[in-house]
């Protein structure tokens, strides 16, 4: 792997009342935001998916005193129904995959491995007719994120194609959406959450909450590289895109915490 240096995860600054409250409002309404899911789930270490699931269940459940509580959030299901519910087909199936927290956290590299993989992602999408998406979600779903990497280094020298093209060219919708992700994630998060703040401070309005939920929680973590990663893509700073974007207090704490 050379100097490939390891991905932490789980979360520093992780807040799991946060989180669910957070899975909670993407589900809830028309429609489902996949991405706001995709962001928590893909980015939690397996023990804190594991308490995300059973916090939501505790806090959503059809309890009479969690009712009373959570009045206005409360569908009376867990998140695994939330997710069964407002997603259907690949995407639910690979959203519950990431919700089971079955995914290797461990930094170490098989590269025989990493070869077996390749073989399958590439005869699972380039290499046959249609795409089996089972064999890429369980391939993403399940390694730890050293060996994703060794993995997509194989599949270039088996294919010649890099695998985030390979997965625009086999998958579409929100499927690629969410293989998009977790390649970026594990290929390299700073950039990744880097784009994932330009995105929620570009064009009209501010999406706020994924403002807070990167800035928090990778406040403690590696938002210094996140922010010489937002510099160099975009070639402005972090705080200056946060002072043109925000305001009053809000934009006082954000900045405070990128120092």
């Amino acid at each position: 792997m050379g100097n490939c240096q390891p991905t932490v995860f789980p979360c520093e600054d992780f807040d799991v009342m946060a989180d669910i409250k957070g899975i909670r409002k993407a589900c809830k309404g028309f429609g489902t935001d996949e991405q706001a899911i995709i962001d928590i789930l893909a980015n939690r270490s397996a023990d804190q998916r594991q308490e995300i699931k059973q916090a939501y269940f505790e806090k959503y459940d059809d309890d009479v005193h969690m009712f009373k509580e959570c009045y206005f959030q409360v569908h009376e299901r867990d998140l695994e129904e939330d997710i069964d519910g407002d997603t259907s087909g690949d995407v639910r199936n690979l959203l519950t995959a990431l919700l089971q927290g079955t995914r290797d956290e461990s930094y170490e590299v098989d590269e025989e491995l990493a070869e077996q993989d390749a073989t399958a992602l590439f005869e699972a999408g380039e290499g046959c007719f249609g795409t089996d998406e089972s064999t890429f979600s369980f391939v993403l779903a399940n390694r730890n994120y050293l060996q994703l990497q060794a993995t997509f280094k194989a599949y270039e020298q088996l294919s010649g194609t890099e695998i985030l093209d390979a997965i625009e060219n086999e998958t579409g919708g929100t499927l690629k959406k969410c293989y998009v992700a977790l390649v970026r994630a594990a290929k390299n998060p700073q950039l990744y959450f880097a784009r994932r703040l330009n995105k929620a401070m570009k064009g009209v309005g501010t999406d706020d909450d994924t403002l807070i939920r990167i800035i928090v929680t990778r406040s403690e973590y590696d938002l210094e590289t996140i922010k010489d990663m937002y510099l160099e893509k975009y070639d402005v700073s972090l705080k200056d895109a946060i002072r043109d974007e925000c305001s009053g207090d809000y934009k006082r704490l954000l900045l405070a915490l990128c120092h």
